[in-house]
C-alpha cells in the first residue's frame, strides 16, 4: 500500500469519527426531524465501492416511499419533501456516511458510490473511477455535482483517479466547504435529482 493510500486512510478515521462527535447534534436533530415527517430517518441502499464490490450506503431520508395505484414509487419530484430539498441543498443529508467512512466503505474524498446496477453499463473508461474508495465529495462534486450529464461526471472521476493526491484531497474538502454554503449543483436541469445513468449512446 502506498504512502498516499495509508495516510489517506489515516485521516479519513480521523476525520470521520471528529465529525460523527462534532455534528452529533446536528445529526440527532436531522433524524428526529426525518422520523417525523418521512417515517423512518436513515435510507439505506446497496452501492459499488472500491473495484465494484457491493456496500450499503446510509444517508439521513429526503424523500416519502409514496407509491400510485400500481404499487410503483412516485417520481422523485413529487416524493422529495420541503425538509428533503433543504437536506439536499445543505448537504446534511450526507452526514451519515461519515459512519461509512469510519467502516472503511469510503472515503471523505473519491468518487461518489453509484448504485450497483450501473457497473456493467460502464465502459472500459468509466470502469476506471472504481479504482478509488468511493467518496462523500470528490472532483466531479467540486465541479458541477448532479448539474453535469453523466458523461462529464465520468470523466472528471476517472481524472481524479488518476490524479488522486493529499494535496488535490485538501483542496476538494476546502471547495467542497465553499460549494456547500453556496448550495450549488444541486439537481441536474428538470429534474429533482440525477436522471438515472443508461449506460453509453
Amino acid at each position: 500500500m502506498t504512502f498516499y493510500r495509508i495516510t489517506k486512510r489515516a485521516l479519513d478515521i480521523i476525520g470521520s469519527a471528529a465529525g460523527l462527535v462534532v455534528l452529533s447534534p446536528v445529526m440527532l436533530w436531522t433524524a428526529r426531524r426525518a422520523r417525523r415527517e418521512m417515517g423512518s430517518a436513515i435510507f439505506r441502499q446497496e452501492r459499488a465501492g472500491l473495484e465494484g464490490r457491493p456496500f450499503f450506503l446510509y444517508k439521513f431520508r429526503s424523500m416519502t416511499n409514496e407509491r400510485d395505484a400500481n404499487g410503483e414509487l412516485l417520481p422523485d419530484g413529487k416524493r422529495l419533501t420541503d425538509f428533503g430539498r433543504w437536506l439536499r441543498s445543505t448537504s446534511i443529508d450526507e452526514l451519515p456516511q461519515l459512519w461509512n467512512v469510519l467502516r472503511g466503505d469510503m472515503s471523505i474524498v473519491g468518487p461518489r458510490p453509484l448504485l450497483m446496477e450501473y457497473v456493467p453499463l460502464y465502459s472500459e473508461e468509466q470502469r476506471v473511477r472504481l479504482g478509488a474508495p468511493p467518496g462523500i465529495t470528490g472532483w466531479a462534486q467540486i465541479n458541477g455535482r448532479n448539474a453535469i450529464s453523466w458523461p462529464e461526471k465520468f470523466a472528471l472521476d476517472a481524472w481524479y483517479v488518476k490524479h488522486a493526491s493529499l494535496a488535490l484531497d485538501i483542496r476538494i474538502i476546502f471547495s467542497t466547504i465553499k460549494k456547500a454554503l453556496a448550495r450549488e449543483g444541486i439537481s441536474a436541469a428538470n429534474d429533482a435529482t440525477m436522471p438515472p445513468f443508461k449506460g453509453e449512446r
